[in-house]
């Protein structure tokens, strides 16, 4: 399943929470690049990541407890 995470809504995000949710959740994403889309996701651009079907809804519970704004692209 494909997500594009759309914004960080919390008051106060915590970069190395989101940093290790990407990296646990999205398919061939290591913890650099899961750090540099956490940076970009906090600036305000869109950040493409793809979830195994079998960790969606798990993966889908992470971003809502961490106030990610996503949308399901697949």
């Amino acid at each position: 399943m494909k997500l594009h995470l759309l914004s960080c809504e919390a008051q106060r995000p915590d970069r190395r929470a989101i940093a290790n949710c990407i990296a646990e959740i999205s398919s061939h994403i290591d913890e650099s690049l899961s750090n540099e889309l956490t940076d970009i996701l906090l600036e305000g651009d869109v950040v493409d990541i793809e979830v195994e079907d079998k960790n969606s809804g798990s993966a889908l519970r992470a971003l809502r407890k961490l106030s990610i704004a996503y949308e399901i692209v697949e």
